[in-house]
């Protein structure tokens, strides 16, 4: 239990997420009070079992509206914001960031842990980073003392990235690729976690600072599903697809209907997404990053030819 946490009452905007799962599991155990924050008091009620009696609140919250952020964050002695959204970008990513930060300055928080992205970049070509900018510059206008953190793609059991890939390779007998040349590093949803902690527990050591946090691994867009193939037993061929159909795909997502990519998207995999534009905050935490073999396997099984008795699973079991 980390004493620093012990009782603190945290909001936690966006808690009811993927990433917010782990947050507040991680505060929970620190012996942190939550106040989980999301569209719905009802999208978070499977955060109540991870604490004991009366250490979760629920409440509805749109980061989009000033008076539910101001409610939300009333009484609480620190935030947290983890929206993120690929659909009203600026206004949840932009003004939904600084309406958070906003009300943590009103309501005398100590601390605040904004999520952003590593990409984060006014000058981007795709919409999604330039919010994510704009965003973190609207948090540090209302609390310069907030903590922003960048993670690479965060991945873990109910991740929507390397989730999607490993049922592509599951049903494909041939796999495209689109923007194979790229680097990832992914970052394991845990590790983020506990960042999220660290920075909360000594926001002296982190107030107004901006950390990257990436995995252990880089890998291209192209080795990462060759990755995924292995450690499911799968053997597609993989294609990759030209600059210039990949971006006819992405023109046509808005009247294709299950076109692979958004445009915007596609304008995203013109960058790499691994750390260089900010310190190392696993590394500067005291965090091991964790690698995706080491996290994976289990929750891999659902793809494997035979699920958990496949050969894959016990070659991971017997190494």
């Amino acid at each position: 239990m980390t004493q620093a946490l012990q009782n603190k009452l945290i909001t936690v905007f966006g808690g009811s997420g993927f990433l917010g799962r782990y947050v507040c599991a991680e505060l929970l155990a620190s012996g942190a009070r939550l106040r989980v924050a999301g569209k719905s008091a009802a999208s978070g009620l499977h955060i109540k079992p991870l604490g004991n009696l009366g250490q979760v609140q629920l409440i509805a919250a749109d980061v989009r509206r000033p008076a539910d952020v101001i409610r939300a964050a009333h009484g609480a002695d620190m935030l947290v914001n983890l929206v993120g959204s690929f659909a009203n970008m600026d206004a949840v990513q932009h003004i939904g960031a600084g309406n958070v930060a906003a009300a943590a300055r009103m309501a005398g928080c100590g601390a605040m842990v904004h999520i952003s992205a590593i990409g984060a970049d006014d000058k981007s070509a795709a919409a999604y980073g330039r919010s994510k900018a704009a965003g973190e510059a609207a948090v540090m206008a209302a609390f310069p003392n907030a903590t922003i953190l960048r993670p690479s793609i965060v991945f873990g059991r109910e991740d929507a990235f390397i989730n999607r890939f490993a049922s592509l390779i599951q049903m494909l007998p041939i796999v495209p690729v689109i923007g194979g040349d790229t680097k990832f590093q992914p970052v394991y949803v845990g590790d983020v976690a506990q960042a999220v902690r660290g920075a909360l527990s000594n926001p002296s050591a982190y107030a107004g600072g901006i950390y990257e946090l990436g995995g252990p691994q880089i890998f291209t867009m192209r080795a990462l599903n060759e990755w995924i193939a292995k450690a499911i037993g799968r053997e597609p061929g993989f294609v990759d697809i030209p600059d210039f159909a990949a971006k006819a795909l992405a023109i046509g997502a808005g009247w294709l209907p299950g076109a692979p990519i958004t445009y915007d998207q596609y304008k995203m995999l013109g960058s790499d997404n691994i750390i260089g534009g900010a310190d190392d905050g696993l590394r500067l935490m005291g965090i091991t990053p964790t690698s995706l073999d080491a996290a994976v396997h289990d929750w891999l099984n659902m793809y494997r030819k035979h699920g958990r008795f496949g050969d894959a699973s016990r070659q991971n079991l017997a190494a």
